[in-house]
This record gives C-alpha cells, sequence and structure tokens, in this order.
C-alpha cells in the first residue's frame, strides 16, 4: 500500500512538472494578459469611464482621440468643453439635425456629456489636413475673418472659446459645409451671430475663409503668424 502511495506521488509530481513545462509559458502569459487588461481598465476609468467608452464609437467619424482625418468631419480634439457638451444637448433635443448624432446624442447621459466634453477638450489638435496652399485664396480669407472679427468670439488665435468652436486647422469641407448651412439658416446659431455673419459671405468668401482656416496650425499662431 505504501509503495503504491509513493508511486502515486511520484507520477503526481511527474504530472505537475510535465503540466508546468507545457503550459506554464501559457499561464504566465494569461496572468500578465490580466495584469495589463488590469491596468488599462485602471487608467480608462481615470480618463473617462470604463470600457466601451463613449469615445471609442466617435473614432470612426471623428478619429482617434478625436483628431479627425476626414476633412467632412469635425476634429473634436482641443474643442472648448462647454462648445462639446452644447452641441451634444443640442443634438440630443432636436436643436441641430444629423442623421447619425442625433440618435447618438440621444442615448447619452448628462454624465456621459460631460465625460465626453472634458474628454475630447484635453487632447491635443492638429491640423486636420494639408490643404493646397494658395496664398490669394489665404489672404482673401484672412481678410474676411479680420473684417467679421471672428477672433472676438474664437479667440485670438481661432482655437475656441467657451461656447464657441475651435476653427483653426479644420477640414476645409467641413467648414464649407457649416458656413453654408449658418447662410440657408439650416443651422441655427442661438445667439444668431453665425447666421448674421455667414449671410455676408458669397459663395466666393466661403471657399476662401474656409482655405485660410484649414491651413492654420493649431497652437501656431493662428491671425498673428498669417
Amino acid at each position: 500500500m505504501k509503495r503504491t502511495l509513493i508511486i502515486i506521488a511520484v507520477v503526481a509530481v511527474a504530472g505537475a512538472i510535465g503540466a508546468a513545462a507545457l503550459y506554464g509559458p501559457d499561464l504566465l502569459d494569461g496572468m500578465r494578459f490580466e495584469k495589463a487588461m488590469s491596468q488599462i481598465s485602471i487608467s480608462n476609468k481615470a480618463d473617462a469611464g470604463p470600457w466601451p467608452q463613449p469615445q471609442e464609437t466617435c473614432f470612426f467619424c471623428h478619429g482617434a482621440h478625436g483628431q479627425s482625418l476626414n476633412t467632412s468631419y469635425p476634429a473634436l480634439a482641443g474643442q472648448p468643453q462647454a462648445y462639446v457638451a452644447a452641441q451634444l444637448h443640442a443634438f440630443a433635443m432636436g436643436q441641430r439635425q444629423s442623421p447619425y448624432m442625433v440618435p447618438l446624442a440621444k442615448n447619452l447621459t448628462d454624465a456621459q456629456i460631460d465625460s465626453l466634453a472634458a474628454y475630447f477638450a484635453r487632447q491635443v489638435p492638429t491640423r486636420n489636413e494639408d490643404a493646397p496652399a494658395d496664398a490669394a485664396l489665404e489672404r482673401r480669407g484672412l481678410s474676411l475673418v479680420q473684417a467679421r472679427s471672428c477672433q472676438a468670439c474664437h479667440g485670438p488665435q481661432l482655437m475656441g472659446k467657451d461656447l464657441a468652436p475651435r476653427l483653426g486647422g479644420q477640414g476645409e469641407a467641413y467648414l464649407v459645409a457649416q458656413l453654408a448651412a449658418f447662410k440657408s439658416g439650416e443651422r441655427h446659431d442661438p445667439t444668431g451671430a453665425m447666421n448674421g455673419v455667414a449671410a455676408t459671405l458669397s459663395s466666393g468668401d466661403i471657399s476662401a475663409v474656409a482655405r485660410y482656416l484649414a491651413r492654420v496650425s493649431p497652437g501656431q499662431g493662428g491671425i498673428a503668424a498669417q
């Protein structure tokens, strides 16, 4: 009986050693993976809550960290927190129309909207695109921006302020579309300021302003550097 127990013990030890040799690396990798996921979870909670975070779904249109690479979609990175929150509430309440944004915004809680606005506000912005240089068109755009005192609402470097969005470095196609929407009344500014300004712009003016703004590099001087 004693001999049998010894044999069983030896077999068990040998089996454990064999299993460790065979599965040990996988077990260690699994432990490392679990630890890494735990650290990511902690990081995500500190940043904007547990995964999946709402901003992850924004990636498809607005790019990683809100830095759009599609000139038809706005960059959210570096937008004023108050502006992002106000636009999400406007979409949620149907005050601003979009077949994509309205249903998404309606499913967000006030806390999620605040979290998203804070997240995008602290991201570092860059230009959406390398719009082709056109000195004459850009000079015309700069002149129009200065004449309309756009910096009074959008900040001295056109990086946005309070409820006014960042314009510098946005995609040219998006800027053209939004100015045209304000001009036609399709998009409504609660203060009426943007509708009034856009109403004074011709289609050529809109193209010039959009080209100038698209060429502005965030954080590199805006109006003063042109």
